[in-house]
């Protein structure tokens, strides 16, 4: 007769087992619509040998609540979004555009002339136009041969 010998598990394998029933059950907790929070705003930013464009998504701010500030290499965009105002007999629904004030810093990828920098605002859009300091831009070295 063929008995087979029992081994038990080893103690690795019952980590793993716990582990496995730890996470099944913190996922349990965890609510499933939980986003992390885009940033705001959102901003797509363009390098050439002149400068830097960086374009800013602010829908519903006027333009004389947008402040942009250039220190060193340091962008940064700030402002304030007030509440959109309802009457008080109404109930919000949904809200999922939010409201107060905001802030987002952006290092650039050289040093801008900050006397030249010009923004302008169109459909919701900002667009700032950062020129670069003569002294960081590329200089063409010419090669001479002997």
């Amino acid at each position: 007769m063929y008995y087979r010998r029992y081994r038990a598990p080893s103690i690795w394998q019952e980590v793993e087992r716990l582990q496995r029933e730890m996470n099944r059950l913190l996922e349990s907790f965890q609510p499933r619509r939980v986003q992390p929070a885009p940033s705001f705003p959102a901003m797509n930013l363009w390098v050439s040998d002149e400068g830097i464009v960086v374009t800013a998504e602010v829908p519903g701010i006027k333009p004389e609540d947008i402040d942009v500030s250039v220190v060193n290499d340091l962008l940064t965009i700030s402002g304030e979004r007030l509440p959109e105002q309802v009457g008080e007999e109404v109930r919000y629904h949904r809200r999922e555009r939010g409201c107060g004030k905001f802030a987002r810093s952006i290092q650039l990828p050289f040093a801008v002339d900050a006397n030249k920098v010009e923004a302008s605002f169109e459909n919701g859009v900002i667009t700032i136009n950062l020129p670069r300091k003569e002294e960081e831009k590329p200089k063409k070295i010419k090669v001479v041969a002997k």
